[in-house]
């Protein structure tokens, strides 16, 4: 770079290499936190959208959009009706909607994915990203992570039926399959080849995919070709990107993988992919995340964050606190499977929830609850109810069917009471319980690095009943793929719920 220097000013010059160091010191990480995993990314111009897997969590598939990379609106869930999202018996998060794509093309937008347990591969499309989507269309090619890739007035598919990726071409409008399914490549030997996707650069087509499985030994591998349909010859250097490496055993940000390439409008590549927090040692409970890495190409291969690992950076706390005044909820409520519709109502300012005798350890219906993704690990979640009946409400944190918490509220005839119980695995416990008498309380649950204090309001303040440990919550202890969410439940009654506060500290 040469600039013309006149008797007042200097010559100024910053090497690339250290604008690159810049801007990764400035990038902030994740850029969704929290329960965001296998995220997809496209980008339009200088609007850029992403979604992540939902598992057995109804409306899936959430949706964000950004402007610049930093700031982040869910506009909506992509399957947000039934007939779109079958969930018979994905009563857990090893069923449900895995990895999907999203893509865009001459005016639309279409998003592929897998339903595991109900349907398998399948595409939705839409002309605004906020939708309305499509009903399902059904594809043949199976495997898990499916993604599409137009060139030509063609499309094609690329899955990995088997544990080989393979691709085919298919009819967008129909999903019918035009040309034979063709393995394209097995990976480097690491377990689990997965998560593959296509892109063109310089007249090579590259194969991006995820091996090693999505714990600390994930890893992304890369090989390329000059055909679409092959041979495809492996990266030299692969992984390009691992945090299972002696540079990087050590970061508190794991078992990075699963990513998607994009280009900015600036030209510039760059790649979102999952990735997790540890906490209290070797733990993880928020669930995987969506982070973001600039992406360099030296002698024809991409070269992830400078070669560096990612560290974690995350932006400044958030507040939201839901009065309820308005009937329906914000894109970011969820339920466990298919909610039963009469169980919820939002009436004068109070969310009033039915229950109907099923707690969060249940595997064959849906819990009356209405939950939000836990975003960091230190924050607060409060809420105040009031029982109308007999029964049983409160506040939870939901992993999986066999790792929950909660504080409640019980009414039995005149006997009211508090208590705190949790299930970690097969063990099930109740670490507090206090006598009340009134049917009404503000109960409070306040995340920490490494444990969750469970509280209730007392005329003197908040009094603590009881302690868990972050890690009993967390995917090495009691499983799942997905991360903590939390909100009001109903197990018995009914009860109407003021507001619900979460608050990042």
């Amino acid at each position: 770079m040469k600039r013309q220097k006149d008797k007042n000013s200097a010559i100024f010059f910053i090497p690339s290499h250290m604008i690159l160091l810049l801007l990764l010191t400035l990038l902030l990480n994740p850029i969704l936190p929290g329960f965001h995993p296998d995220p997809s990314i496209v980008a339009v111009g200088s609007d850029y959208y992403t979604v992540n897997s939902s598992f057995h969590y109804f409306p899936g598939v959430p949706i964000y959009h950004s402007t610049d990379l930093e700031h982040w609106e869910q506009i909506g869930n992509v399957l947000n009706r039934p007939s779109q999202l079958p969930l018979n018996g994905a009563m857990n998060s090893w069923l449900g909607i895995y990895a999907p794509t999203l893509r865009y093309n001459d005016g639309t937008f279409y998003m592929i994915t897998t339903n595991v347990g109900n349907g398998g591969n399948f595409m939705v499309t839409a002309t605004n990203p906020a939708g309305p989507w499509s009903e399902p269309i059904w594809l043949e090619q199976q495997g898990i992570d499916p993604s599409l890739y137009f060139e030509g007035g063609r499309c094609y598919m690329v899955s990995n039926p088997d544990g080989v990726i393979t691709l085919c071409e298919i009819d967008p409008a129909t999903g019918a399959t035009l040309s034979p399914s063709k393995p394209l490549w097995r990976g480097t030997g690491g377990r689990y080849p997965e998560g593959p996707h296509i892109y063109k650069k310089d007249g090579w087509y590259y194969l991006l995919i995820s091996e090693g499985g999505t714990e600390l030994a994930h890893k992304l591998t890369i090989a390329r070709s000059r055909k679409i349909y092959g041979p495809y010859k492996a990266f030299e250097g692969n992984p390009i990107f691992t945090h299972c490496s002696d540079a990087a055993h050590k970061n508190q940000v794991q078992g990075t993988g699963h990513a998607d390439f994009f280009q900015k409008d600036d030209g510039s590549w760059w790649t979102v992919f999952l990735a997790y927090r540890r906490y209290g040692g070797d733990f993880h409970h928020l669930g995987r995340e969506t982070f973001l890495a600039p992406v360099t190409w030296e002698k024809g291969w991409p070269v992830i964050n400078g070669g560096k690992p990612v560290d974690a950076n995350p932006g400044p706390a958030v507040s939201k606190a839901y009065s309820f005044e308005e009937a329906g909820f914000g894109p970011e409520w969820m339920h466990i499977l298919h909610p039963v519709e009469g169980n919820y109502l939002v009436k004068d300012g109070r969310l009033i929830l039915r229950g109907n005798g099923c707690g969060l350890e249940s595997q064959d219906k849906s819990p009356t609850a209405v939950l939000r993704r836990q975003e960091r690990a230190v924050c607060t979640m409060e809420t105040e109810l009031e029982l109308l009946e007999d029964g049983e409400a409160g506040l939870c944190l939901y992993q999986i069917f066999c790792g929950h918490a909660g504080i409640y509220l019980r009414r039995n005839g005149g006997s009211m009471s508090a208590t705190v119980r949790y299930r970690i695995r097969n063990l099930e416990h109740e670490a507090a319980a206090m006598t009340l008498d009134c049917e009404k309380a503000r109960l409070r649950i306040r995340g920490y690095d490494d444990h969750y204090d469970f509280e209730i309001f007392r005329t003197d303040g908040w009094q603590k009943l009881a302690t868990l440990d972050a890690p009993l919550l967390s995917t090495e202890v009691v499983g799942g793929f997905t991360g903590i969410t939390t909100g009001p439940l109903c197990i018995e009654g009914s009860a109407a719920f003021e507001y619900f506060r979460y608050e990042e500290c």
